[in-house]
């Protein structure tokens, strides 16, 4: 099923259908647009006919100055089977000769009133978010001092009850149980609920509350980048946890990298006040200020002076 089709962005941008109107239907599959310059002067070799084609002032007044054979012939050209939408801005004069193309081939056309440069870019910025690589991640995902969180781990470790706890503390639930997310760029993940859980947290022994509810719009938020990752694990004793914070972990995420810590679970720890002193941490890293490695130069300072007890 296509994820964007010629009808969303008509709805999406208030565009007025002028011809085509049986291809309004017709999937988009790429969030590049083009303008076709070269095609309007007759080269039609490498004509991307997948883009949505994007006419402006520059395209349309070239096309005047055609005769009216090169006019119909290359027009004709600009509509195929695969192209899913023409747009002319400006709300400009539409040849009449491209309508009636349009309509043979049920090419869509449609009219804006925004300027070319801006409305191409509104565009982009739509379809790049609608065609994302997109993929779910079971866990849960909160916005902690600007930092979004993802907590995974195994069903029953405390995810639910620990986003229960960060969200009395202040801080945004996005999504719980399962965190869709989709690639916006090559290294940003953002992270949303589906829409039928959306605001909603399971509590064993509870049940599902309505976090919007009980603690008011203030506690979640629709959409969130995704930066630090929390692995939520049962306590091992024949494991060795990094206890200094040098070794960074990464957790990969469709193409993307993002730093994962580990922490491991049992009764009497505080899992909210510890992630929420990692997403602080992680900032202060952002920052430049790394507490672990300053330790560890301070170290290696003192034992090269000579200073450290033999003991």
């Amino acid at each position: 099923m296509a994820k964007v089709r010629t009808i969303d962005i008509i709805n999406k941008f208030n565009l007025e259908l002028l011809a085509g109107e049986e291809g309004v239907n017709r999937p988009i599959t790429t969030s590049d647009i083009s303008r076709p310059a070269l095609e309007m002067a007759g080269f039609f070799e490498y004509y991307p006919a997948e883009r949505v084609q994007l006419l402006g002032k520059t395209e349309l007044t070239f096309i005047e100055k055609l005769t009216e054979r090169d006019k119909q012939m290359r027009l004709e050209q600009l509509c195929t089977d695969l192209t899913p939408a023409i747009i002319v801005t400006r709300d400009l004069e539409v040849p009449k000769e491209l309508l009636e193309a349009a309509e043979r081939e049920s090419v869509p056309v449609m009219r804006s009133r925004q300027k070319t440069t801006r409305f191409s870019s509104h565009l982009t910025n739509y379809l790049e978010s609608k065609l994302a690589p997109t993929t779910a991640v079971h866990g849960v995902l909160v916005d902690i001092y600007g930092i979004g969180v993802l907590i995974t781990g195994k069903s029953g470790v405390g995810k639910s009850e620990t986003a229960l706890e960060l969200v009395k503390r202040g801080h945004r639930l996005v999504a719980d149980d399962c965190v869709e997310i989709r690639q916006e760029d090559q290294d940003t993940l953002v992270g949303t609920s589906p829409e039928l859980i959306e605001h909603l947290l399971e509590i064993r022994g509870l049940g599902i509350i309505n976090v919007m509810t009980l603690f008011g719009a203030g506690a979640v938020r629709t959409h969130k980048r995704i930066s630090l990752n929390i692995d939520l694990e049962i306590w091992d004793k024949n494991k060795t946890y990094d206890r200094l914070g040098l070794d960074e972990e990464k957790m990969k995420i469709i193409d993307t990298d993002i730093t994962k810590l580990t922490v491991p679970v049992r009764p009497g720890r505080n899992l909210a006040v510890i992630i929420e002193v990692a997403a602080m941490n992680f900032r202060l890293k952002r920052m430049g200020m790394n507490a672990a490695e300053q330790f560890t130069n301070r170290l290696a300072d003192v034992i090269e002076d000579g200073d450290v007890d033999d003991r």
